[in-house]
This record gives C-alpha cells, structure tokens and sequence, in this order.
C-alpha cells in the first residue's frame, strides 16, 4: 500500500514516477469499465482528474484504508462529486475495498453512487455532487485542525465550470482571512463544462490574479505530468500564513482519443457517433 500507516507513521510503499503513471492507467480503465457497464457517468472529468488523484491518494496524502477515520488522517474533499468513478477507482485500488466491485457504479444499493455518499463507502469525506460546496466545507475542516492543533493537510479538488458558483469565492475569501495555510484547493482547469467552453459560459479568467486578489498563493502545473503534479504539491504544502490553491491543466477526456475536449462526453458514457466532429480546438 502507498499510503501512511496510522500506527507508526511509515509509508508501506514510496511509488515512483513510472509507477505512479501505471496506477493511472488502472484508475482510468477501472474508470471507463464502471461507466460503460452503467451506461451513465462523467467520462469527461473523471478522466482528466486522474493523474492529480493518483498523486494525491498515492504519495502525498497521508490516510490509512485499514483505518478510514484514523483522526490524523489528511482530509482529500471532492467538491467535483460528479467525477466519482475516478475517486472510487483510486479508493479500491488504494485498498479501502474491492477495486472491482466498481463495476457496480450507479446499480441500487450498491454504494457505488453516481456522486459520492460518505454513509455507503470508507473513504469518502464528504458527500457531493451539488457544486459550490466543497471548499466551504474543506474550510471548516482546516479551521477545525487549526482549532484542535492538528498537523493533517486538507485538498480540495474543484472543478473550473464550478467556479461559476459564488459560495466558491465566499470560502475563498473566509481561507485567507484566517490564514489556513494548512489547505490546498487543486482546480481542474480543463476549460469544458457541461455546456461549452468555460469561456463561453461564464468568463473565469484571469483566474489566477483572482486567486491572488483573494489572498491566496497561487501555483500553476500541467495536470497530466506527474513529477510536475508532485512538485507543485509539496510547494503548497510548504507555504505559510495563506491558502494555497494549484490551477492544474487538463484535458477533458484525457487519455481517451475520441472523448478528447468533446464537450459532450462531460456527462455521458462512451457512445458510437460522438466523436471529433464534436471536439474543441486543443487549447
């Protein structure tokens, strides 16, 4: 296992770069099985979130499956409930359970959500799919470790169609205002939402002097290259007296040819017929 053991503080396995890449791999295809047998999901995000997950759940995050509520745990928030199978896939495979029981995705009872429930999976810290929410509540969490004098790091995945939502920048501004430096948002800047380019729906840019203005110290990665993901991680994780937020660039679709910045596949399973013609220009 990669991650933190509760008991003594050890890591049980130090994954390197090219395994860390092969992880993603399986994520991805645990990912796709899981839709494509539903017949319903978010490929879109789901698989240009993968590569910041395996960073997170399998290097830099301290947690412990055998002791999901280990109290020192590292906090990891998905605001971007809707990319669940990609959070699922980096569950079952970190070894909270088994990686192919999420096959069952979207099946009745099964727990395996279409957005993440924290009452039916170990794991999962907080229940989502509502966008907006996720930062206001990693706010909490932080102010939480601050208050109580515990050293566990809180991330919070957002997605960039999401910063649409004005509850994301009350959190926003309520972080720097009492200096939690103990979090870290991580915005999926892979410029689709569910209907268009983000640009097109809700102008954002510039994003990253708006991060600024709102007291944050503001990092920026490309998404799907791991050593550059690991970096910037440990950079913001080193910063002290503000909050910290990674803008980490992303392909929608990545890694799959024909859902590759198709706006359509933002919630969609694999189908025949929606292909390039669909596509976006490459950004």
């Amino acid at each position: 296992m990669p991650i933190i053991n509760s008991n003594n503080g050890e890591s049980k396995k130090d994954y390197s770069i090219e395994e860390l890449g092969e992880i993603a791999k399986k994520i991805r295809a645990y990912s796709m099985v899981a839709i494509t047998a539903a017949n319903s999901g978010h490929t879109g995000g789901t698989l240009s979130i993968t590569d910041i997950a395996t960073a997170l759940y399998f290097k830099k995050a301290r947690h412990d499956p055998d002791n999901p509520t280990w109290s020192d745990r590292d906090r990891i928030f998905w605001s971007v409930g809707h990319k669940a199978p990609a959070l699922y896939a980096a569950l079952g495979l970190s070894g909270y359970f088994n990686v192919d029981d999420i096959v069952k995705l979207r099946r009745l009872y099964s727990g395996f959500e279409g957005h993440p429930n924290r009452f039916k999976l170990p794991g999962i810290e907080t229940s989502s799919g509502s966008l907006g929410q996720g930062l206001g509540i990693a706010v909490g969490s932080a102010l939480n470790a601050k208050l109580e004098s515990k050293n566990y790091k809180i991330f919070c995945i957002l997605g960039d169609g999401e910063l649409d939502e004005g509850s994301v920048w009350e959190a926003a501004m309520s972080s720097s205002h009492y200096k939690l430096d103990n979090l870290t948002a991580i915005i999926d800047r892979n410029y689709l939402q569910i209907d268009g380019h983000t640009c097109d729906i809700m102008e954002i840019e510039p994003l990253k002097e708006k991060w600024i203005s709102f007291g944050w110290k503001v990092f920026e990665c490309d998404g799907h290259n791991m050593q550059d993901i690991l970096t910037t991680l440990n950079l913001a994780s080193d910063v002290k007296g503000h909050p910290s937020v990674i803008i980490a660039y992303t392909v929608k679709g990545k890694c799959v040819s024909f859902a590759e910045n198709v706006c359509s596949y933002h919630g969609i399973a694999p189908k025949n017929g929606i292909k390039g013609k669909e596509s976006l220009e490459k950004l």
